[in-house]
C-alpha cells in the first residue's frame, strides 16, 4: 500500500483529490489524501506564503517517512517568494516556466532533508479551472441554469490556445474568472462537479502537465 499526502490551497482541490483522484488510484493500491495548510488558528487554505508552505512539507515529511507528498497549487497568484519565481517570469514556453519552478521547489526541500524522492511538487497552470476547458459541452452540463448556448463561446476561448493549460493567467482573463463572468461559476460547487463530469480521461487527453503528474503517481513505488 502506498500512501500519498496532497497539499493544496482551497476545497475545490481537496473535493477533486477526495471525489474523483482518490477512487481512480486507490485501485492501484495508491493512497491519496488531501490536506489544506493552516493560514491561521481558524482557518485553512487560500493564497499560502511559501515559508509557510515549506515548513508545512517538511514536517510532514519528516513524521511520515513511509508516505509520499505532492502538491497542486495553482501558477496564477503563485506566492513571490517560491524558489526561481522572478527567474520563470522571463521563460516564454509555459511547460518549461513550470518545470523550472517545480524543480526549484523540489531541489529546496528535497536537496537539504535527504526525503529520498518522497517530494513531488505540482504546480498547474494556469490554475484548476483550465482543466474544465477540457470539454465545454460536458462542462455546461454541471448546472442547470447555465444557457447551452453559451458552449458556443466557452470553445471560441478554447479554440484561441494550445491547450486548456494555456488559457492565461492575468485577473480578467484566468480559467475561473472567464467562467465567472459567462456562467456564475461558483469554484468550490461547481469545480469538482465540473470536472468529474467530463472524466479523467478527456482531462489527460488535453492537458499535458496535468497526464505527467497523473502517471507520476500512478507509477510510485
Amino acid at each position: 500500500m502506498i500512501r500519498v499526502y496532497l497539499i493544496c490551497e482551497g476545497q475545490t482541490e481537496e473535493t477533486f483529490v477526495r471525489d474523483v483522484l482518490s477512487p481512480i488510484l486507490a485501485r492501484n493500491n495508491i493512497f491519496i489524501t488531501a490536506q489544506m495548510i493552516p493560514s491561521s488558528k481558524t482557518q485553512k487554505g487560500g493564497a499560502l506564503s511559501y515559508p509557510r508552505v515549506k515548513r508545512y512539507i517538511e514536517r510532514l515529511l519528516k513524521q511520515e517517512t513511509n508516505t509520499y507528498v505532492t502538491t497542486f497549487f495553482d501558477l496564477y497568484g503563485l506566492d513571490n517568494r517560491f524558489p526561481q519565481i522572478e527567474s520563470s517570469k522571463i521563460v516564454y514556453n509555459l511547460y518549461e516556466k513550470v518545470e523550472l519552478l517545480e524543480t526549484a521547489f523540489w531541489e529546496d526541500i528535497v536537496y537539504k532533508n535527504n526525503f529520498q524522492n518522497r517530494f513531488l511538487p505540482y504546480i498547474q497552470p494556469y490554475e484548476f479551472e483550465g482543466l474544465l476547458f477540457s470539454d465545454v459541452a460536458k462542462l455546461i452540463e454541471v448546472d442547470s441554469d447555465w444557457d447551452s448556448h453559451l458552449v458556443e463561446k466557452l470553445q471560441k476561448i478554447k479554440n484561441e490556445f494550445e491547450t486548456p493549460e494555456h488559457i492565461n493567467n492575468s485577473k480578467a482573463t484566468s480559467p475561473s474568472h472567464r467562467l465567472q463572468s459567462l456562467l456564475k461559476y461558483h469554484k468550490k460547487l461547481h469545480g469538482p462537479l465540473a470536472i468529474e463530469n467530463i472524466g479523467i480521461d478527456k482531462v489527460l487527453s488535453e492537458c499535458k502537465h496535468f497526464k505527467q503528474w497523473y502517471n507520476k503517481l500512478l507509477n510510485l513505488k
